[in-house]
């Protein structure tokens, strides 16, 4: 309520009155309170545009809002220092000895925050340090119950004990991706870690799993002598979620064979290193095994020295008839076959770069491309504005501008890695 204001005269006058101010505009109404929720939304939005810095210092301007901002602060986790993680490791593990549960609150705080954890950034020093992380990881995992992503970095290889930790726990189903996962393949005639890992994840969504590469003696000894076989009790994998998924510089493995023979209904995209020419190898069944649903596929071969560049298979654009994206590695096959007097709805293709003994391949292919729309050249960037007439016209970029000359005729766009046109 306003308080009443009186206008009163001078005390002199011999017959004063008083009277009232009345306002001219109503009294301003009180805005009502924000809800929690939409406070958390407003704090959500600044933890995603801002760095986590402008995250922190919001825990210092009210009680409402360190309530709020808190469980936003550990709901990503990225670190690139193991004395950070153990710090991050030893508040969880303190947290979760003084939980009470007469509290009625399924899990301790803030392990039930952590949403991800991001330590793809952790640098290999040695084999102490890695025994040093997996044993963190061991203690870690039981106490984030819906950690949703998880990032690692591929030198360092999870110990059978952490991915036991991790698929055992309470809440592997709220698992959502695993990336970065370093796989070794064990040769052993029993089911693998990470195969065991993969059945505790049912709602997975993307998988990337990267190998240690091949080496020319071993890939010739295993060619000769090697057989992988699965159990006779094998049972399929469940991963009916399975979106995007990536196999990198592994050829032939239990755990490849275990996704050939099980159902992947939902995967859309997938990342593989071609292995074509080794006879043992399994990149190639897989893209024939599960090409019928791909709408996208790249051939990658991660670089590393020596780098160990490997043919692919001819038949892509048969055995994958719904794609629309194709990304091919060097070298580029002499031919891609396609079905008979049929089209196929591909719309973006990537080269590692403009090869002209590739272009005769790409042009016999434009008539059965009805809906390919752009040429991307992977590996090189448009020169900026400025250079020299010759600069432009010679190497790579005057093989990519004579390519951009011919495809404009059939209305096809060439792009650079950055997926911009010349300028």
């Amino acid at each position: 309520m306003t308080s009443t204001i009186l206008l009163r005269p001078r005390a002199y006058c011999a017959n004063g009155g008083s009277f009232f101010l009345v306002a001219l505009l109503p009294p301003p109404k009180d805005l009502p309170p924000l809800p929690t929720e939409i406070w958390s939304d407003i704090l959500e939005f600044v933890a995603i545009q801002r760095n986590s810095q402008t995250l922190w210092s919001l825990l210092t301007v009210c009680k409402l809002f360190k309530e709020l901002a808190l469980p936003l602060v550990y709901a990503r986790v990225a670190t690139s220092k193991i004395p950070t993680l153990e710090k991050l490791v030893a508040r969880l593990h303190f947290a979760d000895q003084r939980w009470d549960s007469i509290r009625r609150i399924p899990f301790s705080t803030p392990g039930r925050w952590v949403q991800t954890l991001d330590l793809s950034r952790v640098e290999f020093t040695g084999q102490a340090q890695a025994l040093l992380l997996d044993s963190l990881l061991v203690k870690l995992f039981p106490l984030v119950p819906f950690l949703a992503r998880f990032q690692m970095n591929p030198s360092f290889i999870l110990s059978r004990r952490a991915m036991e930790s991790l698929g055992q726990r309470q809440g592997a189903v709220n698992v959502r991706a695993l990336e970065g996962i370093g796989y070794l393949p064990s040769g052993s005639p029993t089911e693998e870690p990470l195969t065991r890992l993969l059945r505790c994840c049912p709602a997975l969504e993307e998988l990337e799993i990267i190998g240690r590469g091949l080496d020319p003696a071993e890939m010739e000894f295993t060619s000769q002598d090697m057989e992988i076989s699965l159990p006779d009790s094998f049972v399929p994998l469940d991963l009916a979620c399975l979106k995007n998924l990536s196999i990198l510089s592994i050829y032939s493995s239990s755990l490849i064979l275990s996704f050939i023979l099980s159902p992947l209904p939902a995967l859309s995209k997938l990342t593989i290193t071609p292995f074509d020419d080794v006879p043992t190898a399994l990149s190639s069944q897989f893209i024939a095994s599960h090409g019928t649903s791909l709408r996208s596929l790249l051939l990658f071969t991660p670089k590393s020295w020596p780098t160990r560049l490997h043919p692919s298979p001819r038949t892509l654009l048969c055995t994958s008839p719904t794609l629309r994206h194709l990304s091919l590695e060097r070298p580029l096959p002499p031919q891609l076959n396609l079905p008979t007097e049929n089209f196929h709805p591909l719309e973006i293709l990537s080269v590692p770069r403009p090869d002209p003994d590739f272009w005769p391949v790409l042009e016999r292919l434009l008539p059965r491309l009805p809906a390919l729309r752009a040429v991307r050249a992977r590996d090189v960037r448009w020169l900026r504005k400025g250079m020299g007439t010759s600069a432009q016209a010679a190497g790579v970029q005057g093989e990519l501008r004579e390519w951009r000359r011919r495809l404009l005729r059939r209305g096809i766009r060439v792009l650079d890695t950055e997926w911009n046109e010349c300028e």
